[in-house]
């Protein structure tokens, strides 16, 4: 589950970390980059388990409504469609997900307010509408209503993003990635895996664990080659004037250039711009850019780059 967008993030917040606290102690810094990237494998637990938590107070919302002393022919008679949700009840039983609930000790039960105004929200969309309506009871239409559901109402929700952040601060720049993971995840269920459904591994194998000890640890230990091609190329500008989270970003990005011989020069600049122009300066995203493909140009012009 753990891509090389998400390794490529926390190890520039680990690292920028790494100088600013007066604990320079490679090892530590290199398990606090590990914990924090399984803290992102949480996340994409608990908003899997967010799923079943609706559902599970959607039921209850029928439960309480049928136990009034005089309930209404629609309460004592409701469409149970939602909470009957083939893709939810396989969801519920999954067998790596109650082995992360288990471990973890992680619930939504504390955050009810949260999980009540998420399912009002949803009963208000035109997705849980026409899927309400529709005769459909397939599972694929019980699969897709969730896709559709998660994308139009856990994607962009600021309530959702406080929450997180309140639980922990390792979850502050990971939900956006770990979303696509989960929208995943749903169109990759299939009802005859039954509660043995895999779920995304943290890792996709152990290659990507290797990178991202390898990028992490060149990033840190031949920072002085990298400062040196840095300041190189930018002739007009001292080190001390440049933003220090754009030396970080460039620092990591030359790790990667030189390390990995497999991943194109052209990926590995694009993808340091673009966590420059989100955590950075304005105008870093094109300084970035403009500095790493000088010293591209001049590492090929020495020979040292053949790639």
């Amino acid at each position: 589950m753990i891509n090389r967008v998400l390794i490529r993030l926390k190890i520039i917040q680990i690292v920028y970390a790494y100088y600013q606290n007066g604990n320079k102690n490679l090892d530590s810094a290199e398990k606090e980059l590990f914990f924090s990237l399984s803290k992102a494998y949480d996340l994409y637990n608990y908003l899997l388990m967010l799923m079943v938590a609706v559902t599970e107070y959607a039921q209850k919302r029928i439960d309480a409504a049928k136990a009034k002393l005089a309930p209404s022919e629609e309460e004592k008679n409701p469409s149970t469609k939602f909470v009957d949700n083939k893709f939810i009840a396989q969801l519920d039983v999954n067998k790596q997900l109650m082995e992360f609930i288990a471990n973890q000790k992680r619930t939504w039960t504390n955050d009810q307010a949260f999980v009540k105004g998420l399912y009002e929200q949803i009963v208000e969309t035109d997705v849980y509408k026409e899927y309400m309506a529709s005769p459909d009871n397939s599972y694929a239409a019980d699969r897709e209503v969730w896709r559709q559901l998660y994308r139009d109402c856990v994607l962009q929700n600021d309530a959702l993003d406080q929450l997180l952040e309140d639980q922990s601060l390792y979850w502050n720049d990971d939900k956006e990635v770990v979303d696509t993971f989960v929208m995943k995840t749903i169109k990759r269920f299939d009802p005859k895996n039954g509660a043995n459904q895999t779920l995304l591994p943290e890792f996709k194998d152990e290659e990507e664990r290797e990178l991202a000890r390898r990028l992490f640890r060149r990033t840190i230990l031949n920072a002085d080659y990298y400062y040196h091609l840095i300041e190189d190329n930018t002739p007009n500008w001292e080190l001390e004037r440049i933003a220090f989270m754009d030396i970080v970003i460039m620092q990591t990005a030359l790790a990667e250039i030189l390390t990995f011989p497999a991943i194109p020069v052209s990926v590995s600049i694009n993808e340091y711009v673009d966590l420059a122009k989100l955590y950075s300066t304005p105008k870093s995203g094109a300084f970035i850019n403009g500095t790493l493909e000088g010293i591209v140009k001049q590492l090929k012009k020495e020979g040292k780059l053949d790639k």
